[in-house]
C-alpha cells in the first residue's frame, strides 16, 4: 500500500486572515478638483460655488468618493470642505487625497469593526500576498487588535511564514 499524502496545512489549526476580504465592496468615484478650477489651476470662488450648485450629485449616491487635489494648484481648505458638505448626505465615505489613501481609510475602518473574539487563543496567520495593495498601517492595526488575544501570530503563507508573536505559557 502506498503512503497516503496528507495535507498538513489543511489539517492544521491555523486560522488564515486575508485583509483583502475586509475591503468594503462598492463603487469608487473620483472628483478631480482640477476639473473644477479655471484652467485647472485657479480657484475662482464664484465659479466654484456655481459649479457646486449646478453639479449632479446623485451620481455619488452610496459611493466611496475621493476628492483628488489638483497637482499644480494652491487650493484653500474650504474648497474641499464645501465639496464634503455636499457629499456628506449622499456618499458612504469621502476622502481627500489619492485613491490608495481612500482604500487605506476604508480598510482601516473595516479592521476597527471586526469581531476579534473569534480569534481568542487561536493560531493566526495573516496572508502576505494579495491582489491589491494592503498598507503597512492596515497590517499594523490588525496586529494591535490580535496580539492581546491570540495564541500565536504569523505572516505569509502556511507553507512559508514568518513568526511574529507567540504567547508565553
Amino acid at each position: 500500500m502506498a503512503d497516503e499524502i496528507v495535507n498538513k496545512v489543511a489539517n492544521s489549526k491555523l486560522i488564515n486572515i486575508d485583509l483583502e476580504d475586509f475591503i468594503p465592496k462598492g463603487r469608487r468615484k473620483i472628483i478631480h478638483l482640477s476639473d473644477w478650477l479655471f484652467e485647472g489651476i485657479i480657484l475662482k470662488e464664484v465659479d466654484f460655488r456655481n459649479k457646486i450648485a449646478e453639479h449632479d450629485w446623485k451620481q455619488y449616491q452610496d459611493s466611496f468618493v475621493l476628492i483628488q487635489p489638483a497637482e499644480d494648484a494652491v487650493v484653500p481648505n474650504w474648497a474641499y470642505l464645501l465639496l464634503t458638505v455636499k457629499l456628506t448626505d449622499i456618499a458612504q465615505k469621502i476622502a481627500v487625497g489619492t485613491l490608495q489613501e481612500l482604500e487605506d481609510i476604508l480598510l482601516l475602518e473595516s479592521i476597527e469593526k471586526i469581531d476579534y473574539s473569534i480569534y481568542k487563543e487561536k493560531q493566526i496567520i495573516i496572508k502576505g500576498c494579495s491582489n491589491v495593495v494592503i498598507s503597512n498601517n492596515a497590517y499594523s492595526l490588525l496586529i494591535q487588535k490580535l496580539k492581546p488575544i491570540v495564541k500565536s501570530l504569523m505572516f505569509g503563507e502556511a507553507c512559508s511564514n514568518v513568526p511574529l508573536y507567540k504567547q508565553r505559557n
